[in-house]
């Protein structure tokens, strides 16, 4: 279990780095050509219509993550479930940001102009309103079994970013995410195994 501790936090902490890079790498003014004013070319300027909406349909994902991660301070009851919620919490929050910044600055709307579609593991109203009234190991199980959904679901598109997208941050984040979630769904199947 240490080791499988260890290796998450190891995770978790590259990926958080990763994102604090690219949130001060994404910082240059630009004009209108897309240049510096040094005229080098601003690799976070290039993308395409798979980095606008990975990072569109990445926020709200993110977002309910953070939600049921901050669900889990009051109503979990197993102690793994607690540390992940608040390692999910503590790397989901920058993440936002950061592809929120990405958005205004390739002059995209933040919210997505399109359906999400069904299958990118999100929970629905009525099983979120089921996690909000549970407590101690029905919370922990629910919790643990609607995170894995939701990590498939971010990873699937993670991967897609990686294979569709231009923008290299974009894609560097995407990696990031997909390794990280991956490393997290496996704790949350051995969490369930033992529930």
């Amino acid at each position: 279990m240490y080791l499988k501790t260890f290796t998450r936090r190891a995770l978790i902490g590259v990926a958080t780095a990763a994102t604090l890079a690219l949130a001060a790498c994404g910082g240059g003014q630009t004009d209108h050509g897309g240049e510096h004013s040094s005229d080098k070319p601003d690799a976070s300027e290039k993308f395409n219509d798979a980095d606008v909406m990975f990072a569109q349909m990445m926020i709200p994902h993110h977002e309910q993550a953070v939600e049921m991660a901050e669900l889990a301070e009051n109503r979990a009851s197993d102690a793994d479930v607690k540390d992940l919620a608040v390692e999910i919490k503590d790397a989901q929050g920058p993440e936002i940001k950061t592809m929120t910044k990405w958005l205004k600055s390739w002059d995209q709307p933040v919210e997505p102009d399109h359906d999400m579609g069904g299958e990118d593991g999100m929970a629905d109203a009525d099983e979120m309103m089921k996690l909000k009234d549970s407590k101690g190991t029905e919370f922990d199980k629910l919790f643990a079994e609607l995170m894995i959904a939701h990590h498939e679901g971010a990873v699937t598109m993670a991967e897609d970013e990686q294979k569709n997208g231009e923008n290299p941050e974009a894609k560097k984040l995407a990696k990031a995410i997909e390794k990280t979630q991956t490393a997290e769904i496996e704790e949350l199947e051995a969490i369930l195994d033992r529930l």
